[in-house]
């Protein structure tokens, strides 16, 4: 068992929205459902919790009501190999949600999430000052990340 682990608050949608997460990703199971029980919060056999794995990290979702709203002082990076990755994961990650910029999203859930290339760390680690500033610039120009283009600026094209 991991030491810890991310729980998310949903206002009725947490199967909902774990069955998302396992669809878009590759290796990711539900793992468990826990349901109402007599005198519990909410109909009895409504979900309560349900946990689910992305990657082999374990989540958890909450059916906990109105009070509290996911926003985006907590975010997921998901660290990208290649365009076809981050094309993959903006286009699944943004259906019914909102781009944002610089490689950041709210799926329609209101989970903040930034899909970036790996290749973006290595460039921005480069000890060439002047290449990392242009990376930078030309990062903050984007709403999803363009793989391409980044290198483009860290050559200076």
């Amino acid at each position: 068992m991991q030491k810890i682990t991310p729980f998310l608050w949903f206002d009725g949608q947490a199967e909902e929205a774990a069955n998302f997460y396992v669809s878009v990703f590759k290796n990711s199971k539900i793992t468990d459902t826990m349901r109402v029980g007599e005198g519990g919060p909410g109909p009895k056999g409504s979900v309560l919790v349900v946990g689910f794995e992305i990657e082999g990290i374990a989540f958890s979702a909450l059916n906990g009501g109105p009070n509290f709203k996911i926003n985006e002082a907590i975010s997921f990076v998901v660290h990208c190999e290649s365009q076809q990755e981050v094309d993959y994961y903006w286009a699944k990650l943004t259906e019914g949600g909102k781009e944002i910029q610089c490689g950041w999203l709210k799926d329609r859930f209101g989970v903040a999430w930034q899909v970036v290339p790996t290749a973006f760390f290595k460039l921005i680690a480069d000890p060439d000052k002047e290449k990392v500033a242009r990376v930078m610039q030309a990062m903050m120009k984007m709403v999803k990340f363009d793989i391409a283009a980044l290198e483009q600026a860290a050559e200076g094209k």
